[in-house]
């Protein structure tokens, strides 16, 4: 499968700057994998696709405030900061994205706040555009972690053209997030309001939770053009025993099992064996998932609509396979879909 395949022409106006007013209240496309069909429907009507029994796992990574902006050293040049994850937390080591990267050195000191009350300082490269650098401060973990978020803002992707609002800090993260560690929001599950997941309750729908923290890979542009070549970074997953035994008795009694999101869906394969069934997994994942692929795990899948040659475009069309998907895409566009993570559902069903 190649990159080419993923271009589609995709207005920008289409590009969604803000979420739907309410959660669940943004339009969704259901589309039959096997016949091609597609109904139009609002999200809350997502229920009545599925019965007692079946499962909707979803996931239940945290984002944190990981955008920040700076000032270097003497010249006072302001420098964009992105946390990436917490190597060391005695030592204050953090790996972030500088930019623009040129400018910043081993030694150099990054000033962050008003007061400059925040200071971190570049000991290591390990990309172009990647740094590690050891924040300085005297006070314990908790209090550091306090100072730090409270100057960082909700890092929304880039073709968001905005900076982020104090709405954001709810809006871009789901209402069941629990676990710090993301800086994307697993999109598909923002969907979802109290309301909506009491009724699903109600029906007897079960919930189910994985945690991986989504990394800015899901977003870095591709550069080759053959998709067997290209690396996913690494990702933190975990899949519990509790919901590994949930799962399987799920798929022992034929319920429906719906991966809400190209992130749960990843999880799921990554920690599947033979026959439906999975097993626990705490470690790394770099699964990228691409046409044509054998899925073990899931019989549904929820995902927004994603923008071209996007890795989560790529794993929807594997799902529910590349020419339906691709037409459903055009349709989308045609009826005016919103697209990216503020923006309208797709539920793909292969049952």
């Amino acid at each position: 499968m190649k990159l080419s395949k993923f271009k589609f022409k995709l207005p920008e106006e289409l590009i969604a700057q803000y979420p739907s007013e309410n959660r669940d209240e943004s339009r969704l496309m259901v589309l039959n994998a096997k016949t091609g069909s597609i109904e139009h429907r609002i999200f809350k009507e997502i229920i009545g696709y599925f019965n007692e029994k079946d499962l909707l796992v979803f996931n239940d990574t945290r984002v944190f405030p990981a955008h920040m902006l700076g000032n270097k050293e003497k010249t006072g040049a302001q420098i964009e900061v992105f946390l990436l994850r917490e190597l060391n937390q005695e030592l204050r080591l953090w790996d972030v994205l500088v930019e623009p990267a040129r400018k910043i050195r081993i030694g150099n000191k990054l000033y962050f706040g008003d007061d400059e009350s925040l200071v971190a300082e570049v000991i290591d490269n390990t990309t172009s555009r990647g740094r590690t650098v050891r924040f300085l401060f005297d006070g314990d973990h908790e209090e550091f972690k306090k100072a730090l978020y409270a100057l960082g803002e909700t890092p929304l992707p880039r073709y968001i053209k905005r900076t982020a609002e104090p709405d954001d800090a709810a809006r871009y993260q789901t209402i069941f997030a629990q676990n710090e560690g993301a800086v994307v929001a697993p999109a598909a599950g923002t969907h979802f309001s109290r309301e909506l997941l009491k009724r699903m309750e109600i029906k007897g729908v079960n919930s189910g939770f994985i945690t991986l923290h989504a990394s800015l890979s899901m977003f870095r542009d591709i550069d080759v053009e053959d998709l067997t070549k290209h690396k996913m970074d690494s990702e933190q997953l975990v899949v519990s025993e509790p919901f590994t035994k949930l799962f399987n008795k799920t798929h022992e009694e034929g319920g429906q099992i719906c991966a809400i999101g190209t992130t749960v869906l990843r999880a799921l394969e990554t920690a599947s064996m033979a026959n439906g069934f999975i097993k626990p997994y705490e470690g790394w994942t770099n699964k990228f998932i691409f046409p044509p692929y054998d899925f073990a795990s899931a019989d549904s899948l929820l995902t927004n609509f994603q923008l071209p040659y996007s890795t989560m475009l790529m794993n929807a069309a594997a799902f529910g396979g590349y020419d339906t998907v691709m037409n459903a895409y055009e349709v989308a566009i045609k009826e005016g879909y919103r697209f990216g993570a503020y923006g309208d559902a797709m539920l793909i069903l292969t049952k």
